[in-house]
């Protein structure tokens, strides 16, 4: 495993403070499209029938909280779906950019993360189990499902 740059505290280091303005200032909704997008495309081939029903209507948010932008979403029968940022939802899941990319490279675990107070998940316990369960189980990285994923996109 690559080791994530860490502070002397344990902590990954925050996304430079140009790219958090940025991010503070873009509207959610478009970014919970894209956000979307690439669920549908890496993810989506990859879930099993109970966890797509155990998702179905659920309102999850996704907060990166180093650069100020959340995104939110559910599943609709056929894939995820975008979600404009309002209200509380079922579960909130937050890190900084580099501890989510970090997670995606599988270069850290998520109980590690989650036990140092470097990862959130916040509203429904058995919800957030079966997001982190469906992730473990995934035999690759989320980061080379979607170079596969970016390949078969290329070659269609």
């Amino acid at each position: 495993m690559n080791p994530v740059a860490t502070n002397h505290y344990g902590a990954a280091q925050p996304l430079p403070a140009l790219l958090a303005t940025l991010g503070q200032r873009l509207p959610a909704y478009p970014g919970s499209l894209l956000c979307v997008a690439a669920l549908n495309l890496v993810v989506k081939p990859h879930l099993p029938d109970d966890v797509r029903a155990g998702l179905a209507g659920r309102h999850l948010r996704v907060r990166v909280s180093d650069a100020g932008v959340a995104f939110d979403f559910t599943w609709r029968g056929d894939g995820f779906a975008a979600l404009r940022h309002s209200g509380v939802p079922d579960l909130e899941i937050g890190a900084c950019a580099r501890d989510f990319v970090s997670l995606a490279k599988r270069e850290q675990d998520p109980d590690t993360l989650f036990f140092a107070r470097r990862l959130s998940m916040e509203g429904d316990t058995e919800l957030g189990l079966l997001v982190k369960n469906t992730l473990d189980a995934m035999e690759l990285p989320v980061t080379e499902l979607g170079r596969q994923a970016l390949r078969r996109l290329i070659r269609k």
